[in-house]
């Protein structure tokens, strides 16, 4: 609960950031600079404060020095499992379906996950806007569907070539937003209404795979049903036990086994490697256990109940509740 409103406010403290950097200076006269001054200070100060709250709530205890020692004797440090015996570990570890040793599945042509990735140029007086400047969506066979660049929607200040490769020229003659909008948006619903899509009947919609895909269709001005959304950035299989995301140069690196972002950053390159985490993960053995996999229980009672609850004591309210994870092997 203290995340959701953490991650509220920096939403509305990105926003007010945006508007005022949005803003030109170069007419303001004294009064209305160190009041656009002022602002922004008082911006930044209020997102160091959330960062720092969200930064406590994550860390948790730290682990004992015996089980540490322990974990890094008999552990695995892909699957965090723990085994009996330093040779199981050793033998596990050899062919741990989640490392780089375990062969990689293949998703098919005919698959029903898309996967997304944006690539952004810097807004703003400071450069620090986010606005999308390159798009890419390809299949579980890993052919591109769309790929294109977007017209930015406000003058550009950083094009930050060193990371996007992209040049003035690039985005001269490339496509409006509204265009790529509706274009990512028919690729999606493939031909389903966007209303008529529901949790466990998907009809003809597409999952939508990417690392960071919620920030990528703001950065588009999309939306697209949660629970149509498979973002390995937030799997909880494949986040730290800290409940904070890995980044896709990390996963990449220990789930696939080839390095990402090693200089120029191709959103190609994003969309293979998110395709290949949801496929793994997808298609991994395991035991299925239904109850607290399926994601159907969502904890949701009416208002009329809410007396009821809170007479309960808390192992009465622990037999009510379960998890509302999804796996992804339980995908079509």
């Amino acid at each position: 609960m203290i995340a959701l409103k953490e991650a509220k406010i920096m939403k509305e403290l990105l926003a007010e950031e945006r508007e005022i950097m949005m803003m030109r200076t170069d007419g303001m006269d004294e009064d209305q600079l160190a009041w656009w001054k002022e602002t922004k200070a008082d911006i930044m100060a209020r997102k160091k404060v959330v960062r720092e709250a969200r930064a406590a709530s994550a860390q948790g205890p730290l682990p004992k020095v015996e089980c540490a020692r322990v974990f890094s004797v008999r552990g695995c440090s892909i699957c965090l499992n723990i085994f009996d015996s330093q040779a199981a570990a050793r033998y596990h570890r050899s062919a741990c379906q989640y490392s780089r040793a375990a062969p990689m599945p293949k998703g098919g042509a005919g698959g029903r996950a898309v996967a997304m990735a944006c690539k952004m140029v810097g807004g703003g007086s400071d450069g620090s806007v986010d606005l999308c400047a390159r798009v890419c969506l390809i299949g579980e066979d890993e052919t591109v569907i769309f790929q294109t660049y977007v017209k930015p929607t406000a003058p550009v200040t950083n094009y930050r070539y060193e990371v996007t490769g992209i040049r003035p020229e690039y985005l001269r003659d490339a496509m409006p937003l509204k265009l790529v909008q509706r274009r990512i948006q028919d690729i999606l619903c493939n031909g389903e209404p966007l209303w008529k899509i529901r949790p466990r009947s998907y009809g003809r919609a597409r999952i939508l795979v990417g690392h960071g895909v919620e920030q990528d269709l703001e950065r588009v001005g999309l939306e697209y049903p949660t629970f149509m959304i498979r973002d390995t950035a937030m799997y909880p299989p494949l986040m730290k036990t800290s409940k904070l995301s890995n980044t896709l140069k990390y996963l990449a690196q220990a789930y696939l086994g080839y390095d990402v972002h090693t200089g120029i950053q191709d959103p190609y390159e994003d969309c293979v490697a998110a395709m290949r985490l949801y496929v793994r993960m997808r298609t991994q053995a395991h035991p299925r256990d239904y109850a607290s996999g399926s994601g159907e229980v969502q904890n949701n009672y009416p208002a009329w109940r809410q007396r009821e609850l809170e007479r309960m004591s808390p192992e009465e309210l622990l037999a009510l509740s379960a998890s509302d994870y999804y796996c992804w092997c339980l995908d079509p």
